[in-house]
């Protein structure tokens, strides 16, 4: 989820749907950062994070293993406010949580725009998180953001319409994210530009899952759902896509 529910709150519902409250005690919620211009990641600052449902509590003792690592920054309270990234997940955690409200936290972390080293040393960080199957992962984020208003206008005219040529783009990109190998997608974002807003956290878990692999855990992830805000067919048209996926342990 990462805009107004009207346009993905439907598609974010197939990956809460995977959601199995009765194991699940440490919520993880990596979202980019929109407006303050961040090099590593952050975390909040207060307690707890309001929902119209009831106050999700944030994780203070796991707060506090992240922050002896010295990797992290405080965000600002105005900064925490105005980022929606994270802010969209809540209410939907909540309600996927709703039977066991009093029994979980949740550990919110704004992640920054990341060089490849840095989603690796995070990735690395939070794999013995990721092992943990009573701790779930959200990364928030949308796939491409197309239109002049997003200066961003790529079209392989070969798919035909604007909005089928988004798709294809798009489905490559998720495909290589199911192939689970953070240097394909790196590269993909370097061919393409592709705007995934979420690409830094998508990295991270990349990452996290890779070095799980190595130590030979047995993992998949599969997308469940897409959709696109609208369908673009000329220049002036523009649209954001959305996606949602889930990953397995086996």
């Amino acid at each position: 989820i990462h805009a107004g529910y009207t346009y993905c709150g439907s598609c974010a519902a197939h990956a809460y749907k995977q959601v199995d409250p009765n194991i699940t005690r440490k919520i993880f919620i990596l979202g980019p950062s929109h407006h303050v211009p961040l090099s590593r990641c952050a975390l909040s600052s207060v307690d707890i994070y309001r929902t119209p449902l009831y106050d999700l509590r944030i994780d203070q003792k796991i707060y506090g293993e992240l922050w002896k690592t010295g990797m992290f920054e405080r965000m600002s309270l105005q900064t925490d406010e105005d980022e929606h990234s994270i802010e969209m997940h809540l209410p939907y955690t909540a309600k996927a949580m709703e039977s066991h409200k009093d029994e979980f936290t949740i550990i919110p972390v704004l992640v920054g725009a990341l060089s490849e080293s840095k989603e690796q040393e995070f990735g690395k960080l939070f794999s013995k998180y990721l092992a943990d199957p009573s701790n779930l992962f959200v990364v928030s984020s949308d796939f491409c953001h197309w239109g002049q208003r997003f200066r961003y206008s790529y079209y392989d005219e070969s798919q035909g319409e604007i909005y089928r040529s988004i798709e294809h783009l798009d489905k490559m990109g998720m495909s290589i994210i199911e192939q689970l190998d953070p240097v394909s997608f790196s590269n993909y974002l370097k061919k393409y530009h592709n705007t995934i807003c979420g690409r830094h956290p998508i990295g991270v878990l990349l990452n996290a899952i890779n070095e799980l692999q190595k130590n030979g855990m047995n993992m998949s992830f599969s997308f469940l759902n897409y959709a696109q805000s609208s369908q673009c067919r000329n220049w002036q048209d523009s649209s954001v896509s959305y996606a949602a996926g889930a990953l397995m342990v086996h």
